[in-house]
């Protein structure tokens, strides 16, 4: 009804107003006027005060902004937004405020250019059977991969050759927001030698034992001629191999040894070595991860990232990206591409027949999968490992060697969170049935262990470095904490020893 059909049968329906009543509503009215004209205008003023304060109390209290580290994400299975929740306390991958460099200011070698620069400029060279060239560009990320099947996102995806993190290591150190030119004032001294691109010109063609350790007598003899080293005689010291350990862990000086001797060096040895792979009898190296080919700009494009896998169906229970070792006794990859073969609940990519170096190839089948197989190659470490915990599928181990006793900075300690082991001798005796035990594995314990694989995905990559990810941390800052904060213990220790 509307407010004049009201007021016409308001009017119809009541009587004649009396005498009475009509005194009893002036006087109502007169009183209104009074409580208007003498309460309420001179306290106008407060009322209008305090009306607005209530207003911006309630509105600021009831649409404040989430947080600035609580990113949103969609829940599997459901239209909800909620925030994304924080790792565990051990795997923390969020950086922590630091408003300042004392304590975690790092001084950089300015070594000469055949060590570094001139190494890449003679990119031609550095490989036998393809040009390095390419894969060096953009800081070492190499070209942008394609991404015509959208099985990657737009941005942050590259070619990156698992050759590649010295490079790669030193330009995302050129960013680091402590670099001091006061050497007196660092906690750490990175060299930024190219050792892996070095060697890698001189391990195939019979070049000679004198060649292949030039460069790596020369540097140290260039180091222990400097101030800084005196300080701590190379215990502040680090730098980083793209290649694995036994490439530069010549046991003989005859020229068909293979690699350089730069890490038997007795001056060397009192450094920190980080690379691909690491020695299990060195005190002096750490293994770090692989670089993948993913480089992301932002947190965002991570997470991002991690929705859009953690939403992916897979399909397949298992996987295995490679090539057979025919000429290897001991090597356990033609059993499981035999038994992969066999398996409808299994999908190969034979590297013999198919490219492995396109991102596309690798991450489509990783991505489908529950779990990835990552037998041991021609080392212990795989570059894969770290391609499939990209893609969050689970990583298949059959020896400790391969992740457990190398990567303890960047994965957790607790190995059947996010892995699964089956003794490589077990696969070779036929005692192990891949598929089997796979299959054995609870649904609720692979969706853990997902969970915690995509967790990961932060501490196993390096960004672009060109910018920083702010609110997380990369491979990179993992490593370069760890190093600072293991140099900074060095005098506290030989202080306490004294005593």
């Amino acid at each position: 009804m509307t407010m004049k059909a009201c007021r016409d049968h308001r009017q119809k329906s009541k009587p004649r107003i009396r005498a009475r009543k009509f005194c009893t509503d002036a006087l109502a009215w007169a009183s209104t006027v009074f409580v208007v004209l003498f309460v309420i205008l001179p306290f106008r003023q407060n009322y209008t005060t305090l009306f607005h304060a209530s207003a911006e109390w309630f509105f600021t209290e009831s649409t404040s902004p989430l947080p600035s580290n609580n990113t949103i994400h969609l829940v599997e299975g459901s239209t909800k937004l909620v925030p994304e929740q924080p790792s565990s306390p051990n795997m923390v991958t969020e950086k922590p405020a630091s408003h300042s460099c004392t304590g975690r200011y790092v001084y950089v070698h300015d070594l000469p250019s055949r060590y570094n620069d001139d190494i890449v400029r003679d990119c031609f060279s550095l490989n036998r059977w393809f040009n390095m060239c390419d894969s060096l560009s953009n800081m070492g990320l190499g070209p942008r991969a394609e991404n015509s099947n959208k099985f990657l996102q737009d941005d942050g995806w590259f070619v990156t050759n698992q050759f590649a993190l010295e490079v790669i290591f030193r330009n995302r150190m050129r960013q680091y927001e402590c670099l001091t030119n006061d050497s007196s004032l660092a906690s750490a001294i990175y060299v930024p030698y190219y050792p892996g691109l070095d060697v890698g010109r001189y391990l195939w063609g019979g070049y000679n034992t004198s060649l292949r350790d030039s460069n790596p007598l020369d540097l140290v003899q260039w180091l222990t001629e400097k101030p800084e080293w005196n300080y701590m005689r190379g215990r502040d010291h680090f730098f980083v191999t793209g290649r694995i350990t036994w490439d530069f862990r010549r046991e003989s000086e005859t020229n068909s040894g293979w690699g350089n001797k730069l890490l038997k060096l007795p001056v060397v040895e009192n450094m920190t070595v980080l690379g691909i792979e690491s020695s299990l009898w060195s005190q002096n190296e750490v293994a770090i991860p692989y670089p993948t080919y993913f480089h992301p700009s932002s947190a965002t494009e991570v997470f991002e990232w991690q929705n859009t896998i953690r939403r992916q169906k897979r399909r397949y229970l298992f996987s295995f990206v490679g090539a057979p070792r025919p000429d290897d006794i001991k090597s356990i990859r033609g059993k499981i591409i035999h038994r992969c073969i066999a398996s409808r609940e299994c999908q190969l990519l034979d590297c013999n027949k198919f490219d492995c170096m396109d991102p596309v190839n690798v991450i489509q089948i990783f991505r489908s999968s529950a779990f990835c197989l990552q037998p041991p190659g021609d080392s212990y470490t795989r570059r894969s490992t770290f391609d499939s915990i990209l893609a969050g599928c689970i990583p298949v181990f059959f020896h400790p060697g391969s992740a457990y006793n190398q990567y303890k900075w960047h994965l957790p300690k607790n190995s059947t969170k996010y892995s699964v082991f089956i003794p490589e001798q077990f696969v070779l005796d036929g005692k192990a049935d891949i598929e089997k035990i796979l299959h054995g594995i609870s649904e609720e314990r692979v969706t853990a262990m997902s969970h915690r694989v995509i967790k990961l995905i932060p501490r196993i990559i390096y960004a672009d470095p060109r910018s920083r990810l702010d609110s997380l941390e990369d491979a990179f800052d993992i490593a370069l904490k760890r190093i600072i904060q293991n140099v900074n213990k060095i005098p506290r220790e030989a202080s306490e020893r004294k005593k």
